[in-house]
C-alpha cells in the first residue's frame, strides 16, 4: 500500500519528571513493524536508543492538546510524543495505525499452533532480542508441563447420555482447574528475563487457553438445554441437574431468588461461599417491603475515589484489555477489571443524584409555573456533581438482577426555599442555608422526608429503575435508566437511554426529562469523567421546557465540563432564563428581566442520605450484596475483591440459565413493565389518586 511507506522525523520525547521533553529522531519501519528513534538524524546509522514493537500496540491522540500522542506497545511499555503542530501529528498518528493493523493482523492470520511454536520471538523482534537466547525446545508444554490424554486405540467412544452430564461437569471443573494453574503459572513469571509474563507466545496461551474453556461452557449449556428440553413437563419432585456449579434443586429455583442449597466448598472464603448460595428463602422474597426510615441512621461511608495508584500499576493489564477491544464494541458483557470499581453500585449513584434534597423540593414550592421549570433546572444540573466520588474516573458496580438500594433523607423545613416573587429575588441561593447537624432531634413536623428505591429490574439490556417520593409536598419522580457503554479508542461512552418523570401532584405538572452521556477519558493514565449531550426537560401543561447542552472538550482548547441552557416558554417562543458554566463547579443563571444568580456547586450543603445498618438489609439490598467486594477494595487486596465479584456474577450467570431452561420469567420486586419503560408499583400520584377517590365516595 503507498500509505505503507517508511516514514522518520524529529519528534518530542517525554522522558521524565527530571529532564522532561527532549527532541528524537524517529524511524517508522513498516517492514518489520518497528518504531525506532535515535538521538539525532546523524547518528541514525548506530544502534537505536529504543525500540517499539507496533504488533498489538495502541496508537492515541492525547486529550491534553493538539500536539501530543501516545503509543502503548502490548509489552506495557509507552512512548509520549509531541509533534510541532496538529498536522504533523494526525500524519504520525494515521501511519502508525495503519503499520499497527498490519502487523497485528500479520500475527492473528500466520501464527502455526502453539505446539509447533517455540518462544523465539527473533522472527518478529531485534536481534538482541531476549527470545533468540532461549532454547528451540522451550516451548509452551515443556515448560508448563502440560499433557494431552488420549484414547486407548481401538476403543469406541460412547454416545453421551444425559445421565452422563455430571461426569461431564467433574471433567470440565478438572480443566478449569487446570487453566487456572495455568494461568497462575505465568502471571507469576518474573517481570524480566528471558522468559516474562508478557511474552507474546504466553499471552497468546492465555488468551486460547480461556477461549477454549469459554467454547467447551457454551458447549455443556447447549448439552442441558438439550436435555432440560427432553425432560421438560416430566420432571419428578427432587430432580436435581449439573450445572456449572454443583448440584442446583430445581424446586428451588421456580421462585426468584430461593435459595441454593450448594454444597461447602472447603477450598473458598466463607464470605465467598456466601456470595455463590442465597440466605434461606423467607428472606428472598419477592413481595414489596416497605422501609421504615426511622430505622435508618445518617451514612458515614466517605469513600472518594481519589487513589491513582491501582490504575497506574495495573496499566499492562488496561493495555492488554485494550489489545482484546475495538471501536465502537459494545462493553455491555465485557468484564472490565476490578481495581478501577468504586465502592458502590450504580444504584447507590443514581441516589447520590438526590444529595441536594432542599432543591429537590423547593421545586414545587415555586410560585408560578416558570418559577418551578427554572427551580428543577437549578435541581438537574447540580446533581451530577455529587453524583462522582472523586475526581478520578471510576466504574460503579453493574446491579445484579433483582438487587435493590434503600435511603431517605431529612431535610429541616426552615432550609427549604419557599414561594418567591420575581426577578433576582425569587431566587435566593440556597447555598448560603446552613444545615444543622443533627435533624434527628427534631419534632417530626420541622422536617421533610424524602425517600428513594432502585432496582435492577433487567440483566440483558441492563434497565434500572429508581423512584424518590416526598410524601409532605405531594411530589415524585421516577426513572428507569438503560446504560449502554462503548469502547472509543482512549475513551469509553456510556450513554443512558431512558427517561425520568417528575410529579408535582399540588400542581397537577408532570416534567419529562433525559440524562446526559458519560465519558471516561485517557483511560491509560489519569482518568476522569465529561459529560456530553443535549437533554429536554417538559412540562405539557404549563407549555414551558428547557434545553440543555453538556458540551465535550473539543480537540483545540475550550474548557472542561462546559454546560449551557435555557428555559422557554413554547406558545410564546419567549426564552425567559438562560443558564451557562460548569456542571462541576459555577452555574450562572441569567432572567430575562437581566438579573443574574451565581450557584457555587463546591459551596453547596450535601446533605447525607440515611440508610439502614448492614444487619438489618436484605441479602440483596446493594451494600449487603457487595460488601465483601467493598470491603477488600478498602483493604487494597485487588485479587480478593476480584474473587468476591467474580462469585456474584457467576450465581447471576448460573441463575439466568436455569431460568431460561425452564422457561421461568424473572419478576420485579418494586417496579412494573409499562410500555418500554419501569413504573414504581406504588407511586404517590396513585395513592394520593386513590384517598381522593375514597373521600369523594365518603362524602
Amino acid at each position: 500500500s503507498d500509505h505503507m511507506e517508511n516514514i522518520c522525523g524529529y519528534l518530542m520525547k517525554y522522558t521524565n519528571l527530571v529532564t522532561g521533553w527532549q527532541y528524537r529522531y524517529f524511524v517508522l519501519n513498516n517492514d518489520a513493524g518497528l518504531l525506532e528513534y535515535f538521538v539525532n538524524e546523524q547518528s541514525r546509522h548506530l544502534k537505536p536508543r529504543g525500540t517499539l514493537q507496533l504488533a498489538g500496540a495502541v496508537i492515541s491522540p492525547s486529550d491534553e492538546d493538539s500536539h501530543t500522542f501516545t503509543v502503548n506497545a502490548a509489552s506495557g511499555e509507552q512512548y509520549k510524543l509531541r509533534a510541532t503542530d496538529a498536522k504533523e501529528r494526525q500524519h504520525w498518528v494515521s501511519r502508525l495505525q495503519i503499520c499497527t493493523q498490519h502487523h497485528t493482523e500479520a500475527i492473528g492470520k500466520n501464527n502455526p499452533p502453539l505446539k509447533s511454536r517455540s518462544f523465539s520471538l527473533a522472527s518478529q523482534g531485534s536481534a538482541n532480542s531476549p527470545g533468540v537466547q532461549r532454547r528451540p525446545s522451550q516451548n509452551a508444554v515443556s515448560f508448563f508441563n502440560v499433557g494431552h490424554h488420549r484414547l486407548p486405540t481401538g476403543k469406541r467412544v460412547p454416545i453421551m447420555q444425559p445421565d452422563h452430564l455430571v461426569d461431564v461437569r467433574e471433567m470440565m471443573s478438572q480443566a478449569e482447574g487446570q487453566q487456572r494453574d495455568l494461568i497462575r503459572s505465568i502471571e507469576c513469571l518474573p517481570a524480566s528475563g528471558h522468559l516474562t509474563s508478557l511474552d507474546q507466545d504466553l499471552l497468546m496461551l492465555k488468551a486460547t487457553s480461556m477461549a477454549t474453556m469459554n467454547c467447551l461452557n457454551d458447549c455443556f449449556h447447549i448439552l442441558q438445554l438439550q436435555h432440560a428440553s427432553q425432560q421438560k413437563g416430566s420432571l419428578p419432585a427432587g430432580t436435581t441437574v449439573s450445572w456449572l456449579e454443583p448440584k442446583i434443586s430445581l424446586a428451588n429455583h421456580f421462585k426468584n431468588g430461593a435459595a441454593q442449597n450448594f454444597p461447602a466448598e472447603i477450598s473458598k472464603p466463607a464470605s465467598v461461599r456466601e456470595e455463590q448460595s442465597i440466605a434461606e428463602p423467607c428472606q428472598l422474597t419477592r413481595e414489596p417491603e416497605e422501609i421504615n426510615p426511622d430505622e435508618e441512621l445518617e451514612d458515614i461511608c466517605d469513600d472518594k475515589e481519589d487513589d491513582l495508584g491501582a490504575v497506574e500499576e495495573q496499566r499492562s493489564v488496561i493495555l492488554h484489555l485494550l489489545s482484546q477491544l475495538k471501536l465502537g464494541m459494545d462493553l455491555t458483557r465485557v468484564v472490565l477489571p476490578t481495581f478501577i470499581l468504586e465502592k458502590r453500585s450504580l444504584l447507590e449513584m443514581y441516589a447520590d443524584f438526590m444529595s441536594h434534597p432542599e432543591l429537590f423540593i423547593a421545586i414545587t414550592n415555586g410560585s408560578s409555573a416558570e418559577e418551578r421549570m427554572i427551580r428543577f433546572v437549578e435541581y438537574y444540573l447540580t446533581s451530577f456533581h455529587e453524583g462522582r466520588k472523586g475526581a478520578i474516573a471510576k466504574k460503579p458496580y453493574n446491579p445484579i438482577i433483582g438487587e435493590t438500594f434503600h435511603c431517605s433523607w431529612r431535610m429541616p423545613k426552615s432550609n427549604v426555599a419557599t414561594d418567591g416573587g420575581t426577578g433576582s429575588s425569587a431566587h435566593t441561593p440556597s447555598e448560603q442555608v446552613t444545615l444543622p447537624k443533627d435533624p434527628e432531634g427534631q419534632a417530626e413536623q420541622d422536617y421533610y422526608t424524602v425517600k428513594f428505591v432502585a432496582e435492577q429490574v433487567s440483566h440483558h439490556p441492563p434497565v434500572s429503575g429508581f423512584y424518590a417520593e416526598c410524601v409532605e409536598r405531594s411530589m415524585c419522580v421516577n426513572a428507569h435508566v438503560w446504560t449502554k457503554s462503548k469502547f472509543l479508542g482512549m475513551s469509553i461512552g456510556v450513554t443512558m437511554v431512558g427517561e425520568g418523570v417528575l410529579h408535582l401532584l399540588e400542581h397537577g405538572e408532570e416534567y419529562t426529562f433525559s440524562l446526559p452521556c458519560a465519558y471516561a477519558r485517557s483511560i491509560l493514565t489519569v482518568p476522569w469523567v465529561e459529560l456530553g449531550g443535549k437533554v429536554n426537560i417538559n412540562c405539557a401543561k404549563t407549555g414551558y421546557s428547557a434545553s440543555i447542552n453538556f458540551h465535550t472538550k473539543p480537540f483545540y482548547g475550550g474548557k472542561l465540563h462546559r454546560v449551557t441552557g435555557e428555559v422557554k416558554q413554547n406558545m410564546t417562543n419567549t426564552v425567559v432564563c438562560r443558564v451557562q458554566g460548569e456542571w462541576n463547579s459555577v452555574l450562572e443563571f441569567t432572567y430575562n428581566n437581566g438579573d443574574t444568580k451565581n450557584v457555587d456547586l463546591t459551596k453547596l450543603s450535601v446533605t447525607r442520605k440515611r440508610v439502614r445498618p448492614l444487619e438489618k438489609q436484605g441479602p440483596f439490598e446493594s451494600r449487603r450484596l457487595w460488601q465483601h467486594v467493598t470491603e477488600s477494595l478498602r483493604d487494597g487486596d485487588i485479587d480478593k475483591a476480584t474473587e468476591h465479584k467474580r462469585a456474584l456474577e457467576e450465581r447471576q450467570r448460573n441463575e439466568e440459565r436455569l431460568r431460561a431452561e425452564t422457561e421461568t420469567p424473572w419478576c420485579t420486586k418494586y417496579f412494573l413493565k409499562d410500555g418500554d419503560g419501569w413504573v414504581y408499583h406504588k407511586p404517590l400520584w396513585k395513592t394520593v389518586c386513590a384517598a381522593q377517590t375514597q373521600q369523594t365516595d365518603s362524602n
